[in-house]
This record gives structure tokens, C-alpha cells and sequence, in this order.
């Protein structure tokens, strides 16, 4: 039989008893927690979460922004190939047609596309309404974001994409 180095005195079954009642089984120790206690977990869940929210709400949209980033700049590089094989921007079939959705974003060219100029623009939709990103023949970005957009993030920039709270680009 094996014998624990706790109970090793302990013999008769008995004392056996005695032992794991005063030990394991004491009915005047508290068991669970206090209601103090439980308002300070409360507490700092509440402060954790206020924090934690707005900042993932931000990396959220930021995610979303680089879906209009990226598909700009795809569709930039587009119209470049149209321009080194036809020499014109103006009747590409591919810089302005939504060969892959988005769920953000919309895409349209400027209706001034011209033999030597062209403007793609990304709008948002749904939960991206009010934020606005274009490109340019010559690379030109530029950002506007208005309301209903969150206010940390309104802005607007001529010269960049803005892609943080702030106006930061």
C-alpha cells in the first residue's frame, strides 16, 4: 500500500479520517470568491475592453483600406500596360472594370480619361462609407475621408494615402 510522507504516522483508518477531514474537507474555510473580489475582475475587464475595442475597430479599417490600396495600385499597373501597348489610356477595357469585387470598396475611372491622363478612384461602401482614395497617371495618391467615418479618422490629403487615425499617411 502506498503511503503519502504527509500521512506516513497515520495507521488506523480513523485517523485516516480525522486527517482528510481537517485537511480536505474543512467546512469553515471559504470557498469561492467574495463579491469584492469579483467587482475588481469586473472592474479591469471593463478598462481591458475600453482600450482593447477602439483599437481593433482601427486595425480593422486599416486592413480594409490596403484592399483599396492594393487593388489602386493593380489596376494602375493595368492601365500602364494598356499605355506601353496603345499608346492612349483613353478605351482601356481593364483599368476601371471590376474584375475582382470588393466588399469595401468601389471602383471607377475619372469620365475625363484622355489619350494622356487617367484617374481611378476607390470609394467605400457599407462600413467603409466616407472613406475615398485615388491614383494617377504620374502616381499621384490622394485621400479624402469625411463622415460617416469614425472622427479619428476624417481627413484629407492631397499628396498620400491615408492609411492611420490622424491623417497619417
Amino acid at each position: 500500500m502506498l503511503i503519502t510522507p504527509i500521512a506516513q504516522n497515520i495507521t488506523d483508518s480513523s485517523s485516516l479520517r480525522d486527517f482528510y477531514k481537517t485537511n480536505f474537507m474543512d467546512s469553515s474555510k471559504n470557498a469561492g470568491f467574495t463579491l469584492i473580489e469579483l467587482m475588481i475582475v469586473v472592474a479591469i475587464i471593463g478598462i481591458l475592453s475600453a482600450i482593447a475595442l477602439p483599437s481593433y475597430q482601427d486595425y480593422v479599417i486599416r486592413a480594409k483600406i490596403s484592399d483599396a490600396t492594393s487593388e489602386l495600385s493593380t489596376r494602375r499597373v493595368q492601365m500602364e500596360q494598356f499605355y506601353q501597348d496603345n499608346h492612349t489610356y483613353a478605351g482601356t477595357p481593364l483599368g476601371c472594370a471590376s474584375a475582382t469585387p470588393s466588399k469595401y470598396f468601389t471602383f471607377s475611372c475619372n469620365s475625363t480619361n484622355t489619350a494622356t491622363a487617367f484617374i481611378i478612384t476607390a470609394s467605400g461602401i457599407s462600413s467603409m462609407n466616407g472613406f475615398s482614395y485615388t491614383i494617377d497617371q504620374s502616381n499621384v495618391k490622394a485621400s479624402a475621408i469625411a463622415s460617416p467615418a469614425k472622427n479619428s479618422w476624417i481627413a484629407n490629403s492631397p499628396t498620400c494615402w491615408i492609411l492611420r487615425t490622424g491623417g497619417a499617411c
